[in-house]
């Protein structure tokens, strides 16, 4: 299967105050059409900075990144962005806040609206379309704010941080909220994130960055032995430990 997203040789050099800074070098990995993938790294590897670059919102100093074969130049409707803030505007309804980005790109149609509105229903939130950000949870924020991403229908969902904001108890019922949504709309997923145990339990593959500058250090396979995989069940998997331990190494951290 082709790849949707190919990152070659792909590396970031910036200047400083101390002078120039190398945050990213070298790096290669592909994600495949419906593939869920996640990064993980050593705090100020460049794992933001390389979603980032394949949003294309910044240009890397070398390498490529396609995008179904096309060579990232700019910002794409290919691309869905969801940052660790949900950042839904406070003065603007749920169902408002939904369609900013449709109203950003000047596509507000009858069958946008109609895909709005069968969203909201499907994923639970259609009764509080009326309603305003501070009268919804955490986790119903998110949700939001994952809908106001899909209405515009991307290929590519990249998700930076997305659910770190969130207390624990709601960010494991939030994994499994976004996993279902996402494996339900068909989309590919990029997913950076600290949290080992949040990595091995959504993603089909892990992507471990080394200390900066980043480079590939490993990629891994998440196979688990589990037929109804939902990021909540596969913790239960007795894979899920050996993949925890590998990754954890990986990372090689001293406290």
């Amino acid at each position: 299967m082709k790849p949707v997203v190919e990152v070659q040789n792909v590396g970031m050099k910036y200047q400083s105050l101390n002078g120039e800074i190398t945050a990213l070098e070298n790096i290669n990995f592909s994600v495949r059409d419906g593939e869920f993938v996640s990064i993980v790294g050593p705090s100020g590897c460049g794992k933001s900075t390389l979603l980032s670059i394949i949003s294309g919102l910044i240009f890397s100093t070398s390498g490529t990144v396609l995008l179904s074969g096309e060579k990232v130049t700019g910002t794409s409707p290919k691309i869905g962005y969801m940052l660790q803030k949900d950042h839904l505007f406070d003065w603007r309804t749920i169902y408002q806040n939904v369609m900013l980005g449709l109203e950003i790109r000047k596509s507000v149609t009858k069958a946008a609206k109609d895909r709005a509105a069968a969203l909201l229903k499907t994923y639970g939130l259609y009764e509080f379309k009326d309603k305003y950000p501070n009268q919804l949870s955490g986790g119903m924020r998110q949700r939001v704010a994952l809908i106001r991403t899909l209405v515009t229908d991307p290929q590519i969902l990249l998700l930076d941080e997305a659910f770190s904001a969130l207390d624990y108890q709601t960010r494991l019922v939030v994994n499994d909220d976004i996993y279902s949504i996402i494996k339900k709309e068909n989309k590919t997923a990029l997913l950076v994130t600290h949290d080992i145990s949040e990595s091995i339990s959504m993603s089909d593959r892990v992507v471990l960055l080394s200390k900066r500058p980043g480079t590939v250090k490993e990629i891994y396979e998440i196979n688990l032995n589990n037929d109804k995989r939902t990021p909540l069940s596969t913790r239960e998997t007795p894979e899920f430990r050996y993949y925890f331990q590998e990754i954890w190494k990986g990372l090689d951290v001293h406290v």
